[in-house]
C-alpha cells in the first residue's frame, strides 16, 4: 500500500527584482511542494525545493516517517525544484537523483555560472553550498517496494520538457508545474505557441484521470482532490492570459485584466514578471 505526503515550503520573500517592480511591495516566490511517495518501507521524493534551510526542514519531515528514502526525481529543470538535493542527498546518502533524459541538460544548464548568480541574487546566502545535477533516469518506471510510479512526458509547462509523476495505484498525478494551485503561473518564458502547447499538457494530465493532484505550487493547505477544479482553472488562466496579451497594450494592461479575473491567487509578482516579459521593448525602456 502506498501513501503520498506532501510538504509545502511557504512564499518566500526574494531580493532582486525585475525592473519597475514596486519596492513598497514585497516580492516573494511562490509556495512550492515536495511530496513523498511511501510504501511500508521504501519512499521516493518528488522535487527537492531550493533553499538550503527549506531542504534542511524537508530532511527532517523525510526522516520522521522513518522510510528509507531511495529516489529523488526532479520533475522539470527550473533550479527551484531542484536546487536543495545536495542537502536531501547528503542526509540520504543510498538515495539517487534522476530525471528524464532530456530535462538532465536543462538542470545542468541551472548549475552554470550565469543562472546561480541569478538564483543567488533572489535568494543571497541561502542557497546550498554545493549543487548536485540529477542523473538520466534508466528505466520508464521508479520502484517502491514493489509498487510503480511512472514519469509522465508532458512537453512544455512553464518550461520544456517538463513531467509529472503518476501514480496508478493511488490514481494520483504528483508534482511538476503542469498545473498551479491557487498561484499565479509563470508565463515568464512563453509565448503564444508555448501556452498553446501547454493546454495540451493538461490533456495529457486530465487523461490520466486523477483524483488527486498535487502542483509543484499550490497555496498552503490548497485542496488537492479537485482535480477538475485544478485543470480548468490552469486552462482558463492561460486562456486569459492570452486574451489579455492580445487586447492589452502594456504590461499594466495585462496585470489588471489578469488582477480582475485572477486576483485571489498567490503570489502577484510571478504575475508582474510574467506580463513585462511579453513586452521585452517596454521592460527595455523601464531599465533605462
Amino acid at each position: 500500500m502506498l501513501s503520498i505526503d506532501v510538504f509545502t515550503s511557504d512564499y518566500k520573500p526574494i531580493a532582486g527584482t525585475v525592473p519597475g517592480w514596486d519596492a513598497r511591495q514585497r516580492a516573494t516566490w511562490p509556495a512550492s511542494t515536495a511530496t513523498l511517495v511511501h510504501g511500508p518501507r521504501e519512499a521516493a521524493l518528488v522535487d527537492a525545493l531550493i533553499t538550503a534551510g527549506e531542504a534542511r526542514d524537508l530532511t527532517e519531515w523525510i526522516r520522521a516517517t522513518g522510510k528509507v528514502l531511495t529516489t529523488v526525481y526532479v520533475t522539470h529543470g527550473h533550479a527551484d525544484h531542484f536546487l536543495g538535493l545536495s542537502v536531501v542527498l547528503d542526509a540520504f546518502p543510498d538515495a539517487v537523483a534522476v530525471a528524464l533524459p532530456e530535462v538532465v541538460p536543462l538542470a545542468e544548464e541551472q548549475l552554470s555560472g550565469p543562472y546561480l548568480a541569478y538564483w543567488e541574487s533572489l535568494f543571497p546566502g541561502s542557497l546550498p553550498d554545493r549543487q548536485v545535477a540529477p542523473r538520466p533516469l534508466a528505466d520508464d518506471v521508479i520502484g517502491v517496494d514493489g509498487h510503480e510510479l511512472r514519469p509522465v512526458r508532458v512537453g512544455q509547462s512553464d518550461t520544456d520538457p517538463s513531467s509529472v509523476v503518476h501514480v496508478p495505484d493511488l490514481d494520483a498525478v504528483v508534482g511538476g508545474d503542469v498545473a498551479y494551485n491557487g498561484i499565479h503561473m509563470w508565463l515568464a518564458q512563453t509565448d503564444r505557441a508555448a501556452r498553446s502547447r501547454w493546454q495540451r499538457a493538461l490533456d495529457t494530465v486530465e487523461h490520466l484521470r486523477p483524483r488527486r493532484l498535487v502542483a509543484g505550487h499550490q497555496h498552503p493547505g490548497a485542496d488537492e482532490t479537485d482535480v477538475a477544479g485544478i485543470i480548468a482553472a490552469s486552462r482558463r488562466y492561460l486562456t486569459d492570459f492570452d486574451a489579455a496579451v492580445e487586447t492589452g497594450g502594456s504590461a499594466a494592461d495585462v496585470i489588471r485584466t489578469m488582477t480582475a479575473a485572477h486576483g485571489e491567487r498567490g503570489n502577484p509578482y510571478t504575475l508582474y514578471v510574467s506580463a513585462t516579459s511579453q513586452y521585452p521593448a517596454e521592460a527595455a525602456d523601464g531599465a533605462r
